[in-house]
């Protein structure tokens, strides 16, 4: 019997990559990490996806008030295995530990496009267009 494959993650991926996301952030909070450019920096972690055998984490992160990500990405996955290591006691509840894997977040960039798009001049001129005929 063939199983049907999609795309989209299931209930049990969402929910573990959320509980991995909250433990990652608790780690970073408490400063647990010992590197000199994670401490002086903000990072927001916005989404944890989970391979769907639940064995690699991939952690989208944006370090805030950096010009420069890769340094800060480079140095999560420089400690990812010992993030990883703390992770444990949260989630005590898994078979195996995943693997941690850091990538920036361009998510927000995408999100000031889409909205310097709707504020260009051309497409106000589209919607004041439609505003008069109706």
């Amino acid at each position: 019997m063939t199983r049907v494959t999609s795309s989209a993650p299931s209930q049990r991926m969402l929910r573990i990559g959320e509980q991995v996301r909250a433990a990652i952030t608790q780690v970073l909070q408490r400063g647990e990490v010992r590197d000199d450019v994670i401490e002086a920096t903000v990072i927001s972690i916005s989404e944890v996806r989970m391979s769907p055998d639940l064995k690699i984490a991939t952690a989208y992160v944006t370090p805030l008030g950096v010009s420069d990500h890769s340094i800060v990405i480079q140095a999560l996955n420089r400690h990812a295995r010992f993030i990883r290591g703390r992770l444990g006691p949260q989630l005590r509840q898994m078979k195996y530990m995943p693997e941690v894997r850091f990538r920036d977040d361009t998510s927000f960039d995408n999100y000031k496009k889409i909205d310097e798009l709707l504020r260009s001049p051309e497409v106000s001129r589209d919607l004041d267009s439609d505003n008069d005929e109706q």
